[in-house]
């Protein structure tokens, strides 16, 4: 047991040889896989500083020098490292938006209609499982283990019996399940949950911007996208809609680049963006250093005129720039941000390498079940290593559950803020065991959810079909260039 979980820490954290190297297979957008990890990883980071400096909350979510203090974790561009869990979920849907496209364009460009339409039914169909399955599973076995086993969390009250807490399980997701429903989704059992119905809402946006721009020239499909990004952001608070049709924005102009790379028409491709390539890698840095920048937008409420104060600096003049239509003004400067960011992470070499790295390899692969797991772990075993090590929230004092915890083996609060010794101390138990749990989820959940989902997209295609008859193929539909 013990030599098999040192191999499985030596596969993730070492780098592998160049001869294993070479043989690793990689996929063209593993690099996306990585950073969606690497993402996930941000916002268990966030979730876990916020929790153990509660205290602090207004000075994280605020800019350097915030109320005269002058913290190292909240520098420009150090910051989205500690308190970048929001960033992370923009990058999500960017990414998302990017990878639901790869096959469904690269069919366009091709001339495969029918195709695409088998391929978009397929997509369209096993999406909601996939998203939804693993959802449904692991917060099934989280309030069954919090009621049954009596385990008290300071978020959420206990209903007195299984039967009654089973119910209110059911219809808390009934309606969570509505991927149309308004207002504050899933608040009781996990509230990090809130993105899912958003990222099936995105999914069907750019499945029918595809259907839709099938038949349409390069040009037109990438206006059009373009103006739908807009439309979400300027005429509608669709954030989450812009972020994905900006996603498939930047899958279509990869795919033009890569034809190009083939030797086909340079007309494909923007003028303009052609005739920025000789200042590709300066440009790339100059917007990686704006996403990162943006990334680190003040976010404590969501009043523009926070921004305007002068405890937040640097971001005076930019507040001008938030869309009328976007309620909660993060979400806008996160947009950019993501796009940036993702913009660049395949285009500038170093960075490529590092997503492709088989630790943020092993977090994309994981990512899903992290971002499922580490709330409820978070509520209980680290709600209560956290007392024990020293840390303490004032609310949660009184609790007897919670009490016998405190100063168990305290240890000392030394370090700047959001690196203290105690804190990482308690990490070094915390995060391995948060990624076990992410890896077992993975095997056991995430993937056979997804084996499932296309079991039954194929089941649904053969149902009830008289096996002595024999389907007529379709007619190809003419190419048209």
């Amino acid at each position: 047991m013990k030599s098999a979980t040192l191999r499985w820490l030596r596969q993730i954290l070492w780098p592998s040889s160049a001869g294993s190297e070479g043989q690793r297979q990689l996929r063209p957008t593993a690099y996306l896989d990585g950073l969606r990890g690497f993402a996930a990883f941000l916002v268990y980071v966030q979730h876990h500083e916020q929790w153990v400096h509660n205290m602090y909350n207004a000075h994280l979510e605020n800019a350097f020098g915030w109320g005269d203090r002058h913290y190292f974790i909240t520098l420009p561009f150090v910051r989205n490292f500690f308190i970048g869990g929001h960033m992370a979920v923009a990058v999500f849907y960017v990414i998302s938006g990017y990878v639901l496209c790869v096959k469904p364009l690269a069919l366009i460009h091709d001339g495969e209609y029918l195709r695409l339409f088998d391929n978009l039914a397929s997509a369209l169909f096993r999406r909601w499982f996939r998203l939804f399955i693993p959802l449904i599973v692991v917060t099934f076995f989280t309030v069954v283990i919090w009621n049954v086993f009596g385990v008290y969390n300071p978020h959420y009250e206990v209903k007195s019996t299984l039967g009654e807490e089973l119910w209110n399980w059911y219809i808390e997701f009934k309606n969570f399940s509505y991927i149309f429903k308004d207002g504050w989704l899933w608040p009781s059992y996990n509230a990090h949950l809130w993105s899912i119905p958003y990222e099936m809402r995105g999914s069907v946006v750019v499945f029918t911007a595809c259907i839709a721009l099938a038949r349409a020239t390069h040009k037109a499909r990438l206006l059009s996208v373009l103006a739908l990004a807009w439309y979400f952001l300027y005429i509608v608070d669709g954030y989450y809609c812009a972020m994905f049709a900006t996603g498939m924005l930047q899958c279509e102009l990869d795919l033009l680049a890569h034809r190009i790379a083939e030797g086909k028409p340079r007309s494909y491709f923007p003028r303009w963006l052609r005739a920025l390539a000789p200042y590709q890698t300066s440009l790339l840095y100059l917007a990686l250093a704006a996403g990162l920048y943006l990334g680190g937008v003040p976010s404590e409420t969501n009043k523009i005129e926070n921004l305007r104060t002068g405890s937040n600096f640097g971001w005076y003049w930019l507040s001008y720039l938030k869309p009328q239509a976007v309620f909660d003004y993060k979400w806008f400067y996160l947009f950019l941000a993501a796009n940036l960011i993702v913009l660049c992470s395949g285009r500038l070499r170093w960075m490529r390498r590092f997503f492709e790295s088989r630790f943020c390899q092993f977090l994309g692969r994981v990512s899903f079940a992290l971002y499922l797991v580490h709330g409820p772990i978070l509520a209980t075993v680290g709600d209560r290593l956290y007392y024990a090590v020293g840390w303490s929230r004032p609310q949660n004092d009184k609790p007897e559950p919670i009490a016998v915890w405190i100063n168990t083996f305290p240890l000392p609060k030394i370090g700047p803020l959001g690196l203290e010794l105690n804190f990482l101390a308690a990490n070094l138990f915390l995060l391995p065991f948060t990624l076990w749990v992410a890896e077992v989820v993975t095997r056991a959940v995430d993937e056979p959810a997804v084996k499932f989902a296309a079991s039954l997209y194929k089941l649904v295609q053969q149902f009830g079909e008289d096996a002595t008859e024999k389907q007529v193929p379709l007619a190809p539909l003419t190419r048209v260039e």
